[in-house]
């Protein structure tokens, strides 16, 4: 997405290792051990970056707010610049907007979803809609097209809610957003977007840009 704004931002992105591609509560806690971010955080010391992000929007909200505040303080510790979680970019995003209602379009399955209701209840965000999809590997959430995800998103897209969230950063959606937007007539908000976005947000470069949703249209 670095590519995509103007003036273009620099990304280092480092795979993290896990032993399992599975949308369980197990696998996605080991994968956002603090073992696991630490040994992905030293991967990038001297790299300049300017802030870092766990982009992995399960492996952070399945642990709760107390975890996710674990794995930034790591991140934190292990290279001294400011950092985020992709499950806490959506909580600010999401204030950000200024929505107080949302609805999720959710690619886990349920157990796993209801964890992300769970977060943003701690923020006195609104869930009036949760569905949840059931796919249980990342590789298959990949696979996606851009028009089943605009149907899925229209499918679970509701009048009482301000904002459509769907979380799952192995969707390819970056591309997608405006199309996503007219689509469902609301701001959507996707984990890769809004995960830059806090990126941008947390080393003070956020400056507004098109074609990357409502979000990225004005700089809170």
């Amino acid at each position: 997405m670095g590519g995509m704004i103007d003036p273009p931002a620099e990304v280092h992105l480092i795979h993290t290792e896990f032993l399992e591609d599975a949308h369980t509560i197990e696998a996605l806690s080991e994968m956002g051990s603090i073992e696991r971010l630490s040994k992905g955080a030293e991967a990038l010391a001297g790299s300049g970056i300017e802030s870092v992000m766990w982009t992995s929007t399960s492996a952070s909200f399945v642990l709760g707010l107390d975890g996710i505040r674990q794995q930034i303080d790591a991140l934190e510790k292990t290279l001294c610049v400011p950092a985020s979680t992709t499950a806490m970019a959506f909580a600010r995003a999401i204030t950000a907007i200024d929505a107080k209602k949302v609805a999720i379009a959710a690619t886990y399955p349920e157990d796993v979803a209801l964890r992300f209701r769970q977060l943003l209840n701690h923020f006195d965000i609104d869930v009036v809609h949760l569905s949840s999809r059931g796919i249980v590997t990342a590789a298959e959430v990949g696979t996606l097209g851009k028009e089943e995800v605009i149907d899925f998103a229209m499918a679970n897209a509701r009048e009482d809610a301000d904002a459509l969230l769907i979380p799952d950063t192995a969707l390819h959606s970056a591309a997608w957003l405006t199309d996503l937007e007219q689509a469902t007539g609301k701001p959507v908000l996707t984990a890769n977007q809004v995960s830059f976005w806090e990126a941008l947000r947390l080393c003070g470069k956020l400056t507004p840009q098109a074609a990357l949703g409502r979000l990225f249209e004005e700089v809170p």
